[in-house]
């Protein structure tokens, strides 16, 4: 069993140049682990507080000097030479050490950082590729899940390799909100394997490039997660952009390539209305706003489609949805057991998007997935705005047998580790890509 030797804390910088976190773990045995954290932009009020020092002298306030400095001190005095049977009894003690309901003591990147550090030494200690670690992790806790059912659902969620969502055009936070739904995104439905997912992706994305040259004067310059971002005048109009360019390309949409979209409408929901362009809707009215867009655009992702604490409406969005696309919840869910069983009941949404820095722990974010899994939902693993070149997520997202990933554009060098790593983990394996959440009729 694991015993922690040391653990070391640095300070990096993310994707957006803002301060994250990095972790080294050495155990007893002589092996080592080290990773970074993400930081989020558009977050949900319910995830777990990041620790940042608050110097307005020096990163605008978002420096990460005292969280690099907890994991060689406090956690490392409270670990440092302990026996640790696995994965939980870790991440539980980091729990118990920060003793607060939402990470802020010690903060969710600094249990995070150790808790991934940590993974990714046992799984070195093991001999185990990163993604088998992750994958019994999911599973060390069987007598957590709802139900028989469970485990039968997540063994038909492995051996596969989950499907790409990649961000091709950004609004909202990501870029500036010149429009206010956040990212449009490619779902290659017709690829059999990364490799090709990601050749389909390229020619849209070049496409997507040259049109948006053509019609908004506009090179390809890039917002936080590598999607293109121009003066869209209107969500309709950026959708209609992403059906271009997917014809322009020469694939036939909802066929070969789909979309997804984040309208993470809590951004532009103000005094119980939805701010869409002029238009000040109601909920009902939102709900058939996205219903039109289903009718019209070869959409088989709905992420975020009403505000996080517009409960009431979120049955109606699932029940107008369902069937054409996955009403898919992030800020609604901020991958929280308690608020994804609430969604359960309701019947307020049909897949979960995890993200693990929103809850602070891997243990935390496997009973996410577990109890998501166990209502026969889709899980879709995502990364954050501000992410790093550490490529763990791809490991995680194979392990806990996602249906889909999210990582951002295919342009940056911290979202590109990613699907490097599923190249790398599809040419070891050869598993296939899993079987599709949900499909398009072409339009």
């Amino acid at each position: 069993m694991p015993i922690i030797l040391g653990l070391t804390g640095r300070e990096i910088l993310d994707s957006r140049g803002r301060p994250t976190v990095y972790a080294t773990c050495e155990l007893a045995s002589g092996a080592r682990g080290a990773a970074s954290v993400p930081s989020g932009a558009s977050t949900g009020a319910a995830e777990a507080l990041e620790l940042r020092d608050g110097d307005p002298r020096r990163y605008r306030g978002l420096g990460c000097r005292a969280a690099a400095a907890n994991l060689g001190g406090a956690i490392k005095t409270a670990l440092a030479g302990r026996t640790l049977a696995n994965q939980l009894e870790l991440d539980q003690a980091l729990i118990a050490l920060d003793g607060t309901a939402n990470k802020s003591r010690l903060g969710a990147n600094t249990l995070l950082a150790a808790s991934v550090a940590f993974a990714r030494a046992a799984a070195v200690e093991r001999g185990a590729p990163l993604y088998v670690y992750f994958a019994d992790i999911l599973s060390d806790e069987p007598q957590t899940m709802n139900d028989a059912n469970a485990s039968s659902s997540f063994v038909a969620h492995r051996l596969s390799i989950p499907r790409l969502t990649v961000n091709l055009f950004s609004g909202g936070k990501h870029a500036g909100g010149q429009v206010p739904i956040q990212d449009v995104l490619l779902a290659p439905v017709s690829a059999c394997t990364i490799d090709e997912s990601l050749a389909i992706v390229y020619e849209v994305y070049q496409a997507a490039a040259e049109l948006t040259y053509r019609t908004y004067g506009m090179r390809a310059l890039t917002a936080d997660e590598g999607g293109l971002a121009p003066a869209f005048p209107s969500a309709d109009a950026m959708l209609d952009d992403a059906v271009a360019a997917i014809r322009a390309a020469g694939f036939v949409p909802g066929c070969e390539v789909a979309l997804a979209v984040d309208v993470a409408a809590s951004h532009f929901y103000r005094d119980g209305r939805y701010h869409l362009g002029d238009a000040a809707l109601g909920s009902p009215a939102m709900v058939e706003t996205i219903a039109g867009w289903l009718a019209r655009y070869p959409i088989v992702s709905i992420e975020d489609g009403l505000a996080e604490e517009d409960w009431r409406s979120w049955p109606q969005l699932r029940a107008r949805i369902a069937g054409r696309a996955l009403t898919l919840g992030d800020d609604l869910l901020c991958t929280n057991t308690a608020r994804i069983q609430r969604a359960i009941e309701l019947g307020a949404a049909d897949a979960l998007l995890l993200k693990v820095n929103q809850i602070g722990t891997l243990s935390e974010a496997a009973a996410a997935c577990r109890l998501a899994r166990a209502a026969e939902w889709r899980v879709t693993v995502s990364a954050r705005s501000g992410e790093t070149e550490d490529d763990w997520l791809a490991d995680l997202a194979v392990g806990w047998g996602a249906d889909q990933i999210k990582v951002g554009s295919i342009t940056q060098s911290e979202r590109l580790a990613k699907y490097n790593r599923l190249l790398a983990i599809e040419a070891e394996t050869g598993w296939p890509l899993a079987a599709l959440p949900g499909g398009a009729a072409s339009r």
